[in-house]
Order: C-alpha cells, then sequence, then structure tokens
C-alpha cells in the first residue's frame, strides 16, 4: 500500500424528506444569498425547488435561480453563472440536481472569484478559492456530492474536460434516495454504471497489498449489482434506491482509492464519446469498459481473475486462469446487457467513421499517455474503440 492522504470534510445528511433541511445548512455553513442551480423542469414540477425556496425563506436566506444544466454540463452556463453570481452577491451555491448540476455548481463557486478564464482551471491552474457549494441529490451516479472533481464540456471544439481539488468539496450534502424514485429505467441504470465505473477506475491497479480497499470495492460493487435489478423491477423500493444512493458516494469521494495507484483511462476515452455524440456518461462507460478490460486483461491475469471470482462468483479454471479471467469480462458485460444499457458503437448510436477523431481530440503524443494500469498510446485507444464496434 502506497502513503496516502484522505480529507473528506462534507457533511452527509442522508434519509427521507431531508431536502426540507436545506436552509438550515447553507444558514449553517455562512451562507445570506444563495443561487439555486439546478437542470430542467423536474425538478420545478415535482415541487422540490418550491420545498427548498420555504426551508430558505424560514431562515431568512435571500437567493436567486439558474436553471438549464444539461447532461454532460456546457461551459457556456457556466459563464452565465459566473456572472449572475457576482451580479448578485451571491455567497453560496446549491446545486438542486445530479452529477451535471453538482459539477456545474463547482465550476461556477471556482469561477467566481477568479481573475480569468474559469477554463484555467481544466487546463491545469490550481483552484486556490471558492464559494461554498451544497447539493440536494436527485440521481444516484457520479458521486460529485462527496467529490473532489468536477467535469464540464467547453462548447468550442467540444472538449469534455475534469479539475479538481478538495477545496471545491460540497460542505454539505442532502440525500435523500425518495427524490430518485421518479427516474426512469434508464437513468437509473446509466447512474449505476457510473458508480460501478468510479470503482473499477480504482480496483484495477498496479498496487499490491491493497486487501482491505479491494474488499470494500468488491462490497460496493457486488451492492450495485444486487440493487440495481430491484429498482427496475420496483421503481419505489426505498432500500434499494438507498443502498445505490450510497454507494454511489462511497464510490467517488476517494475513500476506495486511498494508497493505490488508479487508472482512469476508459473515462478518459469515454469523455470522448459523450463530448462528440452528447449520449449519458454511463451508457459510455458500458461500452468502453468492456473493450477496455479485454484489451488489457492480459496485464494482470491474477486481478482480473480475482474479479471474476470475488465479483461475479466464477468458478476458478486452475489450469487455464485467462478463461477465468474472459469469463468475468463476458458477466461483466452480461449484466450491463439485462439492465438494459448498451454495449456497443451501434447500440450507443456512435460511428466506426468518427474513431480518428475521437481519437485526435483525446490529444495523446508518443510521449503523453492516458491510464496508469496499462499506459495506452493513441494507437492503443484506437483499438479499444474498435474493440467497442
Amino acid at each position: 500500500m502506497k502513503n496516502f492522504t484522505f480529507y473528506s470534510p462534507t457533511f452527509f445528511v442522508f434519509g427521507k424528506k431531508t431536502e426540507n433541511e436545506a436552509g438550515h445548512y447553507i444558514k449553517k455553513y455562512g451562507g445570506s444569498k444563495v443561487l439555486i442551480h439546478y437542470g430542467g423542469g423536474s425538478v420545478v414540477r415535482s415541487g422540490l425547488i418550491d420545498r427548498i425556496k420555504a426551508s430558505l425563506d424560514k431562515e431568512g436566506i435571500k437567493y436567486t435561480e439558474l436553471g438549464g444544466v444539461q447532461p454532460n454540463p456546457r461551459s457556456g452556463l457556466v459563464y452565465k453563472g459566473i456572472e449572475l453570481c457576482r451580479k448578485e452577491n451571491v455567497d453560496f451555491i446549491l446545486a438542486v440536481g445530479g452529477g451535471s448540476v453538482i459539477d456545474s455548481a463547482k465550476a461556477i463557486a471556482a469561477g467566481v472569484p477568479y481573475d480569468g478564464d474559469f477554463w484555467d482551471f481544466f487546463e491545469g491552474k490550481r483552484i486556490e478559492k471558492t464559494l461554498k457549494v451544497g447539493t440536494v441529490l436527485t440521481i444516484a451516479a457520479a458521486g460529485s456530492e462527496g467529490s473532489d472533481s468536477m467535469v464540464i464540456t467547453r462548447e468550442e471544439g467540444m472538449l469534455k474536460r475534469g479539475a479538481g481539488g478538495d477545496i471545491i468539496r460540497p460542505v454539505f450534502s442532502i440525500l435523500n434516495p425518495e427524490l430518485t424514485q421518479t427516474l426512469p429505467a434508464y437513468q437509473t441504470a446509466c447512474g449505476a454504471v457510473d458508480i460501478m465505473a468510479h470503482i473499477l477506475e480504482r480496483y484495477f491497479t498496479n498496487t499490491r497489498e491493497v486487501e482491505i480497499t479491494d474488499r470494500m470495492c468488491e462490497a460496493v460493487l457486488l451492492t450495485i449489482i444486487k440493487e440495481v435489478p430491484r429498482v427496475i423491477e420496483d421503481p419505489d423500493n426505498y432500500e434499494a434506491r438507498a443502498n445505490i444512493m450510497w454507494a454511489g458516494m462511497v464510490a467517488h469521494n476517494n475513500l476506495l482509492g486511498v494508497g493505490r495507484e488508479q487508472d482512469w483511462a476508459s473515462h478518459g476515452i469515454e469523455h470522448e464519446l459523450s463530448a462528440l455524440y452528447d449520449v449519458a456518461h454511463g451508457a459510455g462507460l458500458a461500452v468502453i469498459f468492456p473493450a477496455w478490460m479485454t484489451y488489457v486483461y492480459n496485464h494482470d491475469i491474477n486481478r482480473f481473475v480475482q474479479f471474476a471470482v470475488r465479483v461475479w462468483g466464477c468458478q476458478m479454471n486452475f489450469a487455464n486462469p485467462e478463461e477465468t479471467a474472459k469469463e468475468g469480462i463476458k458477466r461483466f458485460k452480461q449484466f450491463l446487457t439485462s439492465i438494459g444499457m448498451p454495449v456497443n458503437f451501434k447500440e450507443l448510436g456512435a460511428r466506426e467513421e468518427d474513431i480518428p477523431l475521437l481519437v485526435e481530440k483525446m490529444g495523446l503524443g508518443e510521449n503523453y499517455t492516458r491510464g496508469s494500469f496499462v499506459r495506452l498510446k493513441s494507437s492503443d485507444v484506437e483499438k479499444i474503440y474498435r474493440l467497442a464496434l
């Protein structure tokens, strides 16, 4: 196990009707003028925004609003949010929605006190100051409610990039599983794949002797495998929704990634798909991850065998461990199909003729690689895209 530091200061409020406490927690963390940031009309139509406003009114907290966040959140709305916050003297941002809304809120929060272009943070500049962010989560998926990261798509060139730092972790996050019960099955499944991918990016590591986090990763994966079919069958299953919602947070606040080298190649490869085609991130990951696994499993057969046996219940083939490893990948792919996810370019709506463009947009050269489990060059990425056909 490698040396590590772990800092996760977010205060979590979990359970039924907890969104009604938003005003209390904003006041507790010093907010006096709030930007309520959200996506489409569902949070308005459901009455969620009205309940949150009532909680702010109760605490005497002023607010303004900015809706319109899209999946794969765009830079244009971030610029608009920064301008609005400066004009209205906003000192706290409340994100009401899923990962896209939270990421957009984080980007606005980092951009308001910064003199330059907020996109500088997505090109390597360190975030040194930010407004405080709180969240009311409505989709279990990205884990942004507890993470130190955000992903934004810049409309110019349709570049999807990430940035982060502990300073952008939300100060509090309200997690009410009831708010996810109206999600369509497809969105629920996309979120589940995103959760699994966050674990797998950490699980496939070159670091040895990390049994504690291996076992924790496997436990959360097994939870998703059990609970997702239950909520697809019965969307109102609160207990299953609750397990998935907490799994989403645990998967990406880095508790499962400490002390071990992490990969993140598949996320980078998928980002180009969702930027170009505007597909759900989880759906793109369902296509890319099995292809990546197929390409790299020979790098460490034993780790893939462990994945197959411990997570998917495969029988160990001692005479031919490679067959066990391949069976684990096969069962993972079968699970994705069973919950309604695409597993190839055709099902996703991606095109073979766009592969050169997808590879080019990643910006990999001979001296710049993606991933750490196996360091991938442009030629490797192209082969993974082709395996995903």
